[in-house]
């Protein structure tokens, strides 16, 4: 089964928008989200806290409903499970490719999904506008990123063959 962790710092905006996104994605490409173990995590979160207000309307206003979302710090089991770990900032990186370091070859940018190398700002704290932007921005990245994210993930076609 093909598996994609999203993290950011506190794991109640950026890395759980950023789950539902590429499940919405993954669905709409015909990809069966149920066949693919996605989830997020945080490097500073504390267990349990429901995602931002902000983010939660944000994914409203997509059709995507975050509401039931609980936070998790990341963990050396938790990252064993995923093929492929995707950060929000150069910062989350370098801090669990050093924590991590059998690990670090699975350890992604968002952003470099998409041949770039800039991070996502954390909306955390701002008006819902901002969440609105974030969650266009880290859709374009999961649009513009998705082949390379498919193959890092380890997604085999026949996952999809019904």
């Amino acid at each position: 089964m093909p598996a994609v962790l999203f993290v950011c710092t506190a794991n109640i905006c950026r890395s759980p928008m950023a789950a539902a996104l590429f499940l919405a994605r993954l669905n709409s490409n015909g990809l069966h989200p149920e066949q693919w173990l996605v989830d997020s995590a945080g490097t500073w979160a504390y267990d349990g806290q429901a995602a931002s207000q902000n983010a939660i309307l944000a994914m409203e206003k997509r059709g995507l409903n975050i509401r039931a979302h609980r936070s998790k710090t990341v963990s050396s089991y938790l990252l064993e499970m995923f093929d492929l770990i995707l950060v929000m900032e150069p910062g989350h990186k370098e801090a669990l490719q050093v924590e991590f370091p059998h690990l670090a070859s699975r350890i992604y940018l968002l952003s470099e999904m998409a041949g770039e190398s800039l991070p996502v700002e954390d909306p955390y704290g701002a008006s819902l506008e901002e969440y609105e932007k974030t969650a266009a921005e880290l859709d374009s990245l999961i649009e513009r990123g998705l082949a390379r994210i498919l193959s890092l993930a380890g997604f085999d076609s026949e996952v999809s063959s019904d």
